[in-house]
C-alpha cells in the first residue's frame, strides 16, 4: 500500500510537471504567458551604443578568430562597458543606500504583464517632457486600473531616433560638462510617488536614457522608485511594437554581484489575436 502510495504521487507530481497551465495559475493572481508572437524590446551592444555622456561605452575586442592549430574552427571575443548603457536595468542600490542589487532583485519583479502607457504625441513634440500623474489616471479611465504586479513601460516614441545621439539624448558630446545639454522625455516626480503610493508595480521602464528626464539635476524619479526596491529599465527598444495591454514581460540582466546596474535582454509575448488598440 506505501508504495502503490508512493507511485501514486510520483506519477501526479510528473503530471502536474508536463502542465504549465497548474503552475502558472498555482498562486493567487499568476499568470500564463501569452500564445503569440515574441517581440524583442532591447536594442544591441555595439561601438554605437548610446551610454551616459560621463560612461565608458561599449568595446568588442577579437581574441581569436580563425582556424586552430588543431584544425578546427574558434571564435572569441572580450568585451568591456558600463554597467549604465544601452539597454540596461538601474538597480535600486544605483540612487538608494542599502536598497537591492542587481543580484538582489527578485525574479517575480523581472516579470509581469506589461502596461503601456504612450505618451509620444507630447514627447516628441516637447524634448524636456515629464509622464505625468495625469497622463497615467487618463490610461486608467480608458483601460481600467493599472494592475498590481504589472511592468509599467512609458512609449516616449524616442526608441526611432537609435543611435542618433543627437536626436535621442540632445548632443553627442562627452564628459561632465555634456550632461548639461541632454534633452529627453521622463517621468515627473510626482508621477513616480503617485505610482509608489496608489500602485503596486514591479518595475518601470521607457525608451530614454533615464527615467528621469535629461534636464533632471536631482533625479527624483529614481530616488522615489528605488527606495522602494522599484528597478527601472532604460533604453527599451519597439515599445510602439507592443498593445497598450496583454503583452507579457521578461527582462533579465546579467546577474552581476553588487551591481548598480546592467546590460539587459528584455523581451514581450503578444498574444497573436491581440484586440487592444
Amino acid at each position: 500500500m506505501r508504495r502503490t502510495l508512493s507511485t501514486l504521487i510520483i506519477i501526479l507530481i510528473t503530471v502536474l510537471a508536463l502542465d504549465n497551465s497548474y503552475f502558472a495559475h498555482a498562486e493567487s493572481g499568476a499568470t500564463t504567458i501569452p500564445q503569440g508572437i515574441w517581440i524583442d524590446l532591447t536594442h544591441d551592444f555595439s561601438a554605437n551604443t548610446i551610454y551616459w555622456p560621463t560612461a565608458e561605452g561599449f568595446t568588442l575586442e577579437t581574441e581569436f578568430e580563425g582556424v586552430t592549430d588543431k584544425g578546427y574552427y574558434y571564435e572569441s571575443h572580450r568585451y568591456s562597458a558600463s554597467e549604465h548603457g544601452g539597454t540596461h536595468i538601474d538597480a535600486p542600490v544605483h540612487f538608494a543606500e542599502g536598497k537591492q542589487t542587481v543580484d538582489q532583485i527578485p525574479l517575480e519583479k523581472l516579470v509581469g504583464n506589461a502596461v503601456i502607457i504612450d505618451v509620444s504625441a507630447k514627447a516628441l513634440s516637447d524634448p524636456d517632457y515629464q509622464v505625468s500623474v495625469e497622463d497615467l489616471t487618463s490610461w486608467e479611465k480608458k483601460n481600467g486600473k493599472i494592475p498590481d504586479n504589472s511592468i509599467l513601460l512609458l512609449n516616449t516614441g524616442y526608441a526611432k531616433f537609435w543611435p542618433d545621439r543627437v536626436k535621442y539624448m540632445g548632443t553627442d558630446k562627452k564628459g561632465p560638462e555634456a550632461v548639461k545639454e541632454l534633452h529627453f522625455p521622463g517621468l515627473h516626480p510626482e508621477a513616480a510617488k503617485w505610482l509608489t503610493e496608489s500602485r503596486h508595480i514591479n518595475a518601470v521602464g521607457l525608451d530614454t536614457p533615464s527615467i528621469d528626464y535629461g534636464q533632471s539635476t536631482l533625479f527624483e524619479s529614481h530616488r522615489i522608485l528605488f527606495k522602494e526596491n522599484i528597478p527601472a529599465f532604460e533604453n527599451v527598444a519597439n515599445l510602439d511594437k507592443l498593445p497598450i495591454k496583454g503583452a507579457f514581460v521578461i527582462a533579465l540582466p546579467m546577474k552581476i554581484k553588487g551591481g548598480s546596474g546592467a546590460p539587459l535582454r528584455i523581451i514581450a509575448a503578444v498574444p497573436e489575436n491581440n484586440d487592444e488598440e
